[in-house]
């Protein structure tokens, strides 16, 4: 009988022992998304379409701190698409004039594109996953949209009115506490900012009061969030807030324009909190004022067509007077000031 090789055996053993030595084997740990560091992670969620986000934020404990971090609002305004203009003049059709990217940061252009407003479903009930009584104020007003918290004011027709600052994506939202009001206070106006320079929230707000004779004095106070425990008087202010503040937030400061015969443009340093007016189109915007008073005389429509902007971090002025006839003329300051 022929021996057998030895290194036949060796390898006969080795294949029946293989089993069970690859069990005590350690084998090789997958890698889970909660073990990706903290950048890649947010980047990830930062490419997720809103609904998904909105479902994304209830996984677990970590995902939602990531959706509440400043990175994540970063990465996330980074993808936002080109920025939009909608113009509707009480007629079905509106101009939506999208501003396209430059290829070279020498020249943009404007893709001015008709659509359907009857197409919107405007009648379709929002899902919200904030319990901000909304059913007991039917008209809400948006005084400020801020890196991912908006601004929120209730009785728009009320100087008695309330004001939130809500997280969408996170469905949080707190109430402001207000001081009250006097007697003689006839207009209060909202506005929400936020400052880059010291990553603060800020309140604005013009006081008008009434005198005898009609006279009327306004005073702009400010409140920053998380900092201050009562509103701070800035002092009486020569240009009068009638509405709102606008949304317009270019170069650390918010604009808006003269509510009556917009002739002027003011802005608000949300940093230094400082109040000046800006120089307008030349040409344009100081003439307007006479040009609309001839308008009004003769027309039942609104004279007022000047509308400011922000488009692609630059400061806008708009007229869509024009608009009835298939053209817009839009002003870009830019160069600040």
């Amino acid at each position: 009988m022929e021996a057998e090789n030895p290194k036949h055996k060796s390898t006969k053993l080795f294949a029946l022992f293989n089993p069970i030595l690859s069990f005590f084997k350690p084998r090789r740990r997958r890698t889970r998304f909660m073990d990706l560091p903290r950048v890649i992670m947010v980047e990830i969620l930062s490419k997720l379409p809103i609904e998904s986000m909105l479902s994304s934020r209830k996984v677990c404990k970590l995902w939602y701190n990531l959706f509440s971090d400043p990175l994540f609002l970063t990465m996330y305004k980074s993808r936002l698409p080109p920025p939009y203009i909608l113009f509707s003049r009480d007629h079905d059709i509106s101009q939506l004039l999208e501003l396209e990217p430059p290829c070279d940061s020498s020249s943009s252009r404007l893709h001015n594109r008709p659509i359907l407003l009857s197409c919107l479903e405007f009648n379709t009930p929002v899902k919200r996953g904030m319990d901000i009584p909304v059913e007991d104020y039917p008209m809400l007003r948006l005084i400020g949209s801020c890196t991912g918290f908006i601004g929120l004011m209730t009785n728009i027709y009320d100087i008695n009115t309330s004001v939130y600052i809500s997280n969408p994506l996170l469905g949080e939202y707190f109430k402001l506490k207000l001081p009250e009001l006097e007697k003689s206070v006839c207009r209060v106006v909202y506005g929400f900012c936020f400052s880059e320079v010291s990553g603060k929230y800020k309140l604005v707000r013009s006081v008008t009061r009434r005198f005898e004779g009609h006279r009327e004095v306004s005073e702009l106070k400010v409140y920053t969030l998380g900092v201050d425990e009562k509103w701070r008087n800035l002092g009486q202010v020569p240009y009068p807030v009638w509405h709102d503040f606008g949304q317009v937030c270019v170069n650390g400061a918010l604009h808006w324009m003269d509510p009556v015969d917009k002739d002027s443009i003011y802005s608000f340093d949300i940093e230094i909190e400082k109040l000046k007016s800006v120089p307008g189109p030349p040409g344009l915007v100081f003439p307007f004022k006479y040009f609309a008073q001839a308008e009004s005389q003769r027309s039942t429509c609104a004279p007022s067509c000047l509308t400011l902007v922000e488009l692609g971090n630059c400061l806008c002025l708009t007229d869509d007077c024009g608009s009835i006839y298939g053209h817009i003329d839009i002003w870009w300051m830019k160069e600040y000031g």
